[in-house]
């Protein structure tokens, strides 16, 4: 079969046909290159044991949710803040929904050591941490013997108690 020229043309693709074409061609898997490196771009969120860590989303919050709340706590602050505290040492993840429940965030979290000013010590079995800023005072450490824990954290608790009945005019602290 024999074409003229005018035939061929109306069949053949417009020049602007074809460039819509050559943008989708490249712009489905760019999208898809950049959704996929958003979903796996992300480093975890590091935060302190007992220290607290801001983070802003671009959305407002409805819905925090924490894989394992032993490990780190989150707070709405306002609509756009969260306030993430390390509770205990590891890694988890933390999912904020919007109103719609539709994702904002999806980050792991993941919880580590001050180490600052802290000295361990090691007596046989024994483990016992000191704060030293710039005096060495006992503190609390996950991890140290369950006796000296158990000491520190009853002065802890007593000094807590003082400062508590100083606070409240000398009336005793609500029972739990």
């Amino acid at each position: 079969m024999v074409m003229n020229g005018s035939d061929a043309l109306s069949r053949a693709p417009s020049r602007l046909a074809c460039r819509r074409l050559a943008l989708l061609a490249f712009a489905v898997p760019a999208a898809i290159l950049i959704a996929n490196g958003m979903a796996h771009a992300s480093e975890a969120i590091d935060v302190r044991l007992d220290r607290a860590k801001v983070m802003r989303i671009a959305r407002p919050a409805a819905t925090v949710i924490l894989g394992n709340p032993a490990i780190a706590d989150a707070t709405i602050q306002d609509r756009l803040t969260l306030i993430i505290t390390g509770r205990s040492f590891g890694t988890t993840n933390l999912i904020v929904l919007d109103q719609a429940g539709e994702p904002i965030a999806d980050q792991l979290i993941t919880v580590s050591s001050p180490n600052d000013d802290v000295v361990t010590v090691y007596s046989g079995d024994t483990r016992r941490s000191f704060s030293c800023s710039p005096d060495c005072q006992p503190t609390l450490s996950m991890g140290d013997s369950p006796q000296t824990f158990d000491i520190v954290k009853g002065q802890f608790q007593s000094r807590s108690d003082i400062v508590q009945n100083a606070t409240s005019g000398g009336q005793p602290a609500a029972a739990n």
